[in-house]
């Protein structure tokens, strides 16, 4: 992969997380107190909302993280590594943990919220589905990657 292609997608990462810092520093606390003055008999409900919004925001960035480190393997040439293997785990991981949080998410608004709550489930399964699918890709990833690495030392043990 040549240089300005990971530069570009570095920029994109980079990019992506400076949008998703800035919704959670400005959007998310302005639309929890906008929707708590809107609705008064549910405003108890806007803390534990921003603090599912924050918890789910740390696997993001961290798969964010891991992502631009894969990213800075590639243009070092260790993409065929151990730690090109462990960010697609970090990755991997940080995929299921994005899912179980939004699940169980949707579980307290199914459990706790009377309104109507379509449009809120279907965001959230949708965004478990693009997590677990990004999780199911590392995985895939890491998998072909270890055996190319298993691969490449046995030829190397050959020679």
């Amino acid at each position: 992969m040549k240089r300005g292609s990971t530069f570009f997608l570095k920029g994109v990462v980079v990019l992506i997380g400076l949008a998703a810092l800035a919704v959670c520093i400005f959007w998310l606390p302005e639309m929890a107190r906008r929707d708590a003055e809107a609705h008064p008999e549910t405003s108890y409900l806007q803390y534990p909302f921003l603090a599912g919004a924050y918890l789910l925001s740390v696997p993001f960035f961290v798969a964010l993280y891991q992502a631009f480190k894969l990213l800075t393997y590639i243009d070092r040439n260790k993409a065929f590594s151990e730690l090109s293997v462990r960010a697609l785990k970090y990755i991997k991981y940080s995929g299921l943990t994005l899912s179980s949080i939004i699940a169980a998410g949707i579980l307290f608004v199914i459990l706790f919220i009377d309104d109507d709550v379509a449009g809120i489930i279907g965001m959230g399964l949708m965004c478990t589905f693009a997590s677990a699918v990004i999780a199911t890709f590392a995985t895939v990833l890491q998998r072909l990657l270890t055996n190319a690495i298993a691969i490449k030392s046995e030829n190397d043990l050959t020679v």
